[in-house]
């Protein structure tokens, strides 16, 4: 019977720490894209840009773009781990 208890805390500390590293990962995604965006927003106005379309498309892709980049090393730096 107390096999049973430890085997169920066990099963119970190892998906706490699954949750735990996803919303670790959940939140350094937001703080990335809210450095981003505080970036974008505040110290774009420094940047003596003229106005082009094709301009504009390059800052409004930029964040996604940088964390795709920074998603994909991430799994291959787990899959070279796992």
């Amino acid at each position: 019977m107390a096999n049973i208890f430890k085997d169920l805390r066990e099963s119970y500390m190892n998906a706490f720490e699954g949750w735990k590293q996803q919303l670790w990962f959940i939140a350094e995604l937001m703080i990335i894209s809210a450095a981003l965006s505080y970036l974008i927003k505040y110290g774009g106005a420094y940047l003596p840009l003229s106005g082009t379309s094709s301009q504009a498309l390059f800052i409004v892709l930029l964040p996604t773009v940088v964390i795709a980049i920074a998603l994909y090393l991430r799994y291959l730096f787990h899959k070279k781990q796992g």
